[in-house]
């Protein structure tokens, strides 16, 4: 008997509430850069309000029922919806703006007193561009705006961060793209060069073009300072009809609005190398000429260990084209600065390739397009 009572009661509380409850209306809601039409947007906004149990929310086909329909889509000043509320007997008029701005979508939402015609309450705030949770965003509005505070989790996953922006790619100057310049060679590497392709040189100028292209990842990021990873592939020595691959792999910093950028990291390539000594007093032959130690037998001279050292020679590993493939390394330092205009950026840099026994010094040029903003979300 007392449950029937208090299911009775209950009824009769629900019953009385939704009498009472006072009727809303939601009139259009302008959209600006987001792929919503506004028709699409005033129905999450009425989806919204009906979750609230708390009105009762005129239909799609309610607002329809005025003298000239075709005004549904064009009111949106206070006077309009307040005239448009009176005609369709509302209590509450609701209107406002989606608008995607940079990289965040800003929800506006009034409340409009029909009777008395003031706008009661208006609220706005700015979400992260994450448009197909445009839903929860307007949830949170509608919340907020009924004076019910949204779920704190889901509100910091959806709302802008106006902070210092760590993740990659945010509005920043990212220098991927082609490189071209050339290097001076010095040491072993000269030496390697410009020794005579019979004795397993290249027989070229120690100077050489270089082509390659610059791919870069930002791992820190503020606005006046950038930590990079740098990745680049490059051929050199086309123009003297050599085809010398490298790949570089470089830990980079760039400062300041100025863009000064320093980088450092090995280089990775492969050389042909055989073991022989090079012939400075001429012993057997021609002053400086290089010989591997299984050339001496061929060609009339005591080639074991023990005679050349006699001779104040040292058999070790040196550069030669006739020899065996191995894994070549170095350690590149580098020091630019981007140059700008407008969108276009112009990274210039200047290097220096260390290697056993030599090197290289150099200069490139490159040039990219300044990347667009994208959402830290995505």
């Amino acid at each position: 008997m007392k449950t029937l009572k208090l299911l009775i009661a209950t009824f009769l509380i629900f019953i009385g509430t939704t009498i009472n409850a006072q009727s809303v209306l939601v009139g259009p809601i302008n959209t600006y850069k987001v792929s919503a039409h506004p028709t699409t947007a005033s129905k999450l906004v009425r989806m919204e309000l009906v979750k609230l149990n708390k009105f009762n929310v005129m239909d799609e086909f309610d607002m329809y029922e005025v003298k000239d329909p075709t005004m549904y889509d064009s009111c949106y000043s206070k006077q309009c919806l307040v005239e448009y509320g009176k005609e369709l007997k509302a209590d509450i008029v609701i209107s406002g703006s989606i608008d995607k701005i940079g990289a965040k979508i800003i929800i506006t939402l009034k409340m409009i007193d029909v009777k008395t015609g003031e706008v009661t309450k208006t609220v706005s705030d700015q979400f992260d561009d994450q448009e197909p949770e445009l839903q929860r965003m307007i949830g949170i509005v509608v919340q907020k705006l009924n004076g019910i505070e949204p779920d704190a989790d889901l509100y910091k996953s959806l709302q802008f961060k106006n902070e210092m922006i760590t993740s990659t790619n945010v509005g920043r100057v990212n220098n991927s793209g082609p490189r071209m310049g050339f290097a001076i060679t010095h040491g072993t590497i000269a030496e390697f060069l410009t020794r005579n392709e019979n004795t397993g040189g290249l027989d070229i100028y120690p100077m050489m073009s270089q082509f390659g292209y610059q791919f870069e990842v930002q791992y820190v990021g503020t606005e006046k300072f950038s930590a990079l990873f740098e990745f680049i592939p490059n051929i050199n020595g086309l123009e003297q009809g050599k085809f010398l691959p490298s790949v570089a792999f470089l830990n980079g910093f760039r400062f300041g609005q100025a863009g000064w950028e320093f980088a450092f990291g090995p280089a990775f390539g492969l050389k042909r190398t055989s073991f022989g000594f090079f012939d400075k007093e001429g012993i057997y032959g021609d002053a400086n000429l290089y010989w591997r130690q299984g050339d001496l037998e061929p060609a009339g001279f005591d080639g074991s260990p023990k005679s050349i050292e006699e001779n104040g020679y040292f058999v070790e590993e040196h550069l030669d084209n006739r020899g065996d493939w191995k894994l070549s390394t170095r350690w590149v330092i580098a020091f630019g600065r981007t140059f700008r205009s407008g969108a276009l950026n112009i990274p210039v840099n200047i290097f220096y390739s260390s290697a056993k026994g030599g090197g290289m010094a150099g200069m490139s040029v490159g040039f990219n397009i300044t990347r667009s903003k994208k959402s830290i979300n995505k």
